[in-house]
């Protein structure tokens, strides 16, 4: 198996490309099949013939530090969710807020600090959309 970012030649059981560190999988400049370089817009690769996957999506990256703070300050109202766009636990920790008439504002607001922390330290690295996070 090869990287698709470097052409190096990885693990089949690796997660990350050790040489450069992408994710298998992300990319799209070379087969991870043989290793050959290819065209980011080919379905299939012209050396070995194996179909290529699309790389992840890229849209609107979503800032870490910034989902990281809301979530350190305004977790309780799950506002790094929505930002996130991962609205179903972000409706929930403004439901749990709110419905206790803020007595359940200790709960979310410890399950938002975690996040917040979670999001800094990397281990939260995407969006609701699977989009990653920049730093």
């Amino acid at each position: 198996m090869f990287c698709r970012n470097c052409g190096s030649e990885i693990d089949p059981n690796a997660s990350v490309c050790v040489k450069c560190g992408v994710a298998v999988g992300k990319c799209s400049s070379y087969c991870p099949n043989c290793g050959a370089a290819t065209d980011p817009h080919a379905s299939c690769c012209v050396n070995c013939g194996t179909a290529l996957t699309p790389p992840v999506p890229q849209g609107e990256q979503k800032s870490k530090m910034a989902a990281g703070l809301l979530g350190i300050f305004l977790g309780g109202l799950g506002v790094h969710n929505f930002y996130l766009g991962n609205t179903g636990k972000a409706l929930a920790q403004l439901l749990i807020t709110l419905l206790t008439c803020g007595f359940g504002s200790f709960i979310s607001g410890i399950w938002g600090l975690i996040e917040g922390i979670m999001i800094l330290t990397g281990s939260i690295d995407t969006d609701g959309k699977g989009v990653p996070l920049k730093d």
